[in-house]
């Protein structure tokens, strides 16, 4: 688009090609956007590419971050400033946002969404699916079965039937991991910042711990599906891990920085936990070498919200976000406030 277009519509900007978001639902979404692509695949070519589109086309109204966003990171004045002051939202197909300087971009007027139940459901399939895997020990399994030895060596394993998992965060994750683990016959406990409602307690048949450690004392399964920010950093470190279940288990889809680390390794080595399964880690994309080396841990590579479905409806809220942000004034599912003048 030239610097001289006479186009009226707000012209939004993915940062990549949403290839998820569906033809159709891009078609109809483009009647009344201008949508362009900038088509950077780290954060040295956006920090190139984002000043130069902006000189030869137009300011940008509106930008979609999708997921992936590790090459980029962070999201903050010195990747984005250029869009400013014009752009009056910043989108994420991510559930979390520690990586966005979301002060950063209230400050300047800028309203930022994350996508609230897109991964959530997917996220929950990984913390079910980790749930079992630790019960099953499939690490040790796998690998007996890879170099030939079967089931050499191997014990029972542990049945979901009655144990009782303990979910940290009741959000859309939370409530999605309740409602898949009643199948397997668990029993469901929680911590949350507020408690729930009894009649949504009554639907996700979950029953709530007033505190963390009394959550962690009751359980024999331990998920982790609080977002991560200044109150969560470390959420679960020494002390935590001791007031667990002697041999519990213990699983987090969330992000890695709410788990110190060596307080989990010193747990598992320890045998207070039995075995962990973590699809999250501090130091992403680098493991702690223990984490990877060890039988007692089933690992993922933060792939709790990368399923097709997942990517459709997470690139689909970012649209909707800015679709309602310019047809009432108010994003659907926005993270902070703009006082608008």
């Amino acid at each position: 688009m030239s610097p001289t277009s006479s186009s009226t519509k707000p012209l939004v900007v993915a940062l990549g090609d949403p290839k998820y978001v569906g033809d159709e639902f891009l078609e109809d979404f483009k009647r009344e956007f201008d949508f362009e692509i900038l088509p950077a695949t780290n954060r040295q070519e956006t920090q190139d590419l984002l000043p130069k589109f902006i000189a030869r086309s137009r300011p940008v109204d509106a930008f979609i971050i999708r997921m992936g966003t590790i090459p980029y990171e962070p999201f903050d004045e010195d990747l984005l400033g250029s869009l400013l002051p014009h752009c009056k939202i910043i989108t994420s197909a991510s559930a979390g946002f520690n990586e966005f300087d979301v002060d950063w971009m209230t400050r300047n007027n800028v309203w930022f969404c994350n996508t609230r139940d897109a991964v959530a459901e997917a996220t929950a399939d990984m913390a079910i699916f980790l749930t079992l895997a630790v019960l099953r020990d499939t690490t040790r399994g796998e690998k007996s079965a890879r170099i030939g030895n079967w089931k050499q060596g191997l014990v029972p394993s542990r049945d979901p039937t009655g144990l009782t998992l303990g979910i940290v965060g009741m959000g859309a994750i939370g409530k999605y991991t309740a409602k898949k683990a009643s199948v397997f016959n668990l029993r469901i406990k929680y911590y949350n910042r507020n408690r729930l409602p009894l009649e949504v307690e009554q639907e996700y048949k979950a029953e709530y711990c007033s505190t963390l450690h009394s959550l962690l004392g009751d359980s024999d399964i331990v998920s982790i599906s609080c977002p991560l920010n200044e109150s969560t950093t470390n959420l679960i470190s020494h002390a935590e891990f001791a007031a667990m279940k002697p041999g519990a288990f213990f699983v987090n889809t969330a992000r890695g920085a709410i788990v110190d680390e060596e307080a989990l390794i010193r747990a598992l080595e320890s045998g207070n936990v039995t075995r962990a399964g973590l699809d999250v880690f501090c130091n992403e994309p680098n493991i702690n070498p223990y984490f990877l080396a060890s039988d007692k841990v089933v690992v993922q590579p933060h792939m709790g919200g990368l399923t097709d479905v997942a990517f459709m409806k997470s690139e689909r809220e970012c649209f909707d976000n800015i679709r309602s942000l310019f047809k009432t004034g108010r994003p659907v599912a926005p993270v902070n406030e703009v006082v608008t003048k």
